[in-house]
């Protein structure tokens, strides 16, 4: 069949901050991609603000560079896809893969394979995908190259791989520096006889396939990833498998639901480094993005209008865990931090509190991530929505909290199914690395949790490496806890596994919740005299309202407090007098942190300016019926 030798399409793959995005900017640099007098960021991948402040990829995203080989023979165009490595976005990951003939696995020489390595290495395995070795950052003083490469020939071996498989070619590189080699070097060295990327450049074109195709064939273009433009409206990237794509064509636009109607091409793109630039044709091989096509959705196919051929649709994990998201029904809702002022009547007016605008954002959502699942509760202004981890359902919330959205979120679930008549329940995978001194207090952590170890191995530099077999719930709110215990030297990683039976009652919050028993402005009287009570989270003059949880108990119950409380006059004293005693700074919780403190009868009010916890039921003797109620039943 013919091959088209011009071109190379490769997805790098890895753990999350083990260096993709970093190589991924090196390579365009190398490649002549930009001018010398450009400005450049680190990380220019990461475009997301979210992406920036958490240092992990969210959005799978291609670039492309000409390569110009040293030999002087014709360019060759290097289709790049830098994926997410964290699982809970694993449809972006494979949406990735469908793209590209090949992958470069990347691997810390100090970290070794983690949890999410064997969530990406297993995608590409599955789909056949050749792989090149890279083990990044040689130059980290505990780089332990050579046992890095063991257990990533384990983790082949641990997932099936074949012969053809395993036999793949390494490279050695530190991508900060821009420098990749064939040849090991000294463990904590750069590799010395190279200064460049020229190996690891050389290893793609030879050992990824160049795109090969039936000359016969009519057009297939797949596609893989959504965009919008403020003048090209829907944005669609494409793969072209068979055929050739023009500007101006008129093509067979195939459905999910099978429904097949023409469409007009009104614009094609390729990608050149960052920038997408017009172009008049696309062929086998080529990812491209197309405009003209409102409806678009990824999975589905464009055909030739005489022999329109359906690509197969992109199949993705099943969610794992659920959170209900529906409109703000709090008493501050839409007016603004502290409802007060000038500057809150006028933030008032960019609000989106309604249930029509919450709705409308699920279902923009949906568009573009195949992995999320929104559906419809017995509440009209609620929507249970459905993904792969916490962390996707966190980052989607924190996204509409930056758009003005104010919203109720419910505390997150897991999504259970039944298996012959019993009930299965999610399970993850959990990598933890942690010192030896607090190796027991892990231990015991997990066993509250109904964690079961695997495996557990001490490379000997005072740190040990456990694996646990825990259920989803086990792991809401985990981490908290477990940066606590370890004095925040421990690092813990998990995948999901598969289901198991339910794993039964699992206790994982001990303490209980002080409640708001009355709206006011919290004062600093009150909170000297409550602080030796548990953990308090608002500062003096947070607004707050009945039913809003300001603060942990250090008991098991809740306590309804009055953190709005005033010190009386006196004909001898003045309200501010013998105020000497110093308040404990309040703990602030960030949204994934409120998250993971809610109980079953609390959920988290999101706001642009503020992030608070309360109860599901506000009203203290409402509440109070409710409780005595579900006892007795």
């Amino acid at each position: 069949m013919p091959t088209r030798h011009d071109i190379r399409n490769v997805a790098i793959v890895a753990h999350v901050d083990h260096g993709k995005t970093t190589i991924v900017d090196a390579m365009l640099k190398q490649a002549g991609a930009f001018a010398a007098h450009q400005q450049l960021d680190d990380r220019m991948m990461d475009s997301n603000d979210l992406e920036r402040e958490k240092g992990i990829t969210i959005l799978a995203k291609n670039t492309a560079v000409k390569y110009h080989p040293k030999d002087g023979g014709a360019p060759i165009t290097i289709n790049i896809i830098d994926t997410p490595g964290h699982a809970d976005f694993g449809g972006e990951v494979e949406r990735g893969l469908s793209m590209v003939d090949a992958v470069v696995l990347l691997v810390d020489a100090s970290e070794g394979p983690l949890p999410q390595t064997r969530f990406v290495l297993r995608k590409a395995l599955q789909q056949r995908k050749p792989v090149i070795l890279c083990i990044n950052k040689t130059d980290r003083p505990d780089s332990r190259i050579d046992e890095v490469v063991n257990e990533t020939y384990d983790l082949f071996l641990d997932l099936d791989a074949d012969e053809d498989q395993i036999e793949f070619p390494i490279v050695y590189a530190c991508g900060r520096d821009g420098i990749a080699s064939l040849t090991k070097p000294e463990n904590g060295t750069v590799p010395a006889d190279s200064d460049n990327l020229e190996p690891f450049f050389s290893a793609i074109l030879e050992h990824v396939p160049a795109p090969v195709y039936d000359e016969e064939a009519p057009l297939q273009a797949h596609v893989t990833n959504l965009d919008a433009d403020n003048f090209l409206g829907r944005i669609a990237l494409l793969r072209v498998e068979q055929g050739e794509l023009r500007k101006g064509q008129t093509v067979a636009w195939i459905k999910r639901d099978g429904t097949i109607s023409n469409v007009r091409i009104t614009e094609l793109m390729m990608t050149e480094a960052l920038t997408r630039k017009p172009a008049e044709v696309a062929g086998p091989g080529d990812i491209c993005a197309v405009a003209g096509i409102p409806d678009i959705m990824i999975g589905e196919t464009l055909a030739d209008p005489e022999n329109p051929i359906a690509l197969p649709l992109i199949t993705v994990d099943q969610p794992a865990i659920s959170m209900t998201i529906g409109t703000n029904t709090s008493p501050l809702v839409g007016r603004g931090g502290t409802g007060k002022g000038a500057d809150a009547k006028s933030a008032v007016k960019q609000r989106k509190v309604t249930a029509r605008q919450v709705k409308d954002r699920l279902d923009r959502e949906l568009i573009g991530n195949v992995s999320l699942r929104v559906l419809d509760t017995e509440r009209p202004d609620a929507w249970e929505v459905q993904g792969r981890g916490e962390l996707a359902l966190a980052i989607l919330v924190e996204q509409m909290r930056r758009e003005g959205f104010e919203l109720t979120i419910g505390k997150p679930q897991v999504v259970t199914k039944l298996v012959d008549g019993k009930v299965h329940e999610p399970v993850e995978r959990l990598t933890v690395d942690v010192p030896e001194e607090h190796m027991g207090a892990v231990t015991q952590l997990m066993g509250v949790r109904k964690g079961r170890m695997d495996n557990m191995s001490n490379h000997g530099s005072g740190w040990v490496r456990m694996e646990f077999v825990v259920p989803s719930r086990g792991l809401i709110g985990f981490r908290t806890e477990f940066l606590t215990n370890t004095r925040g030297t421990g690092i813990a990683h998990s995948i999901h596994e598969g289901h198991e039976p339910w794993f039964g009652t699992l206790t994982t919050r001990n303490n209980g919740s002080l409640v708001a028993d009355r709206a006011g402005a919290v004062t600093a009287f009150a909170m000297t005299n409550l602080q030796e009570r548990g953990v308090l989270f608002t500062d003096p003059g947070t607004e707050v309202y009945e039913g809003m949880i300001v603060g942990e108990n250090s008991r098991s119950d809740d306590m309804d407090v009055n953190i709005t409380k005033e010190k009386k006059l006196t004909n001898m004293r003045s309200a501010s007098a013998d105020s000497f005693e110093a308040i404990v700074p309040p703990r602030k919780l960030s949204l994934e942190q409120s998250l993971e403190f809610c109980r079953d009868d609390e959920c988290v009010e999101v706001t642009p300016e503020a992030v608070r916890i309360r109860k599901v039921i506000l009203d203290q003797n409402a509440r109070g019926r409710a409780s005595s109620r579900a006892k007795n039943a």
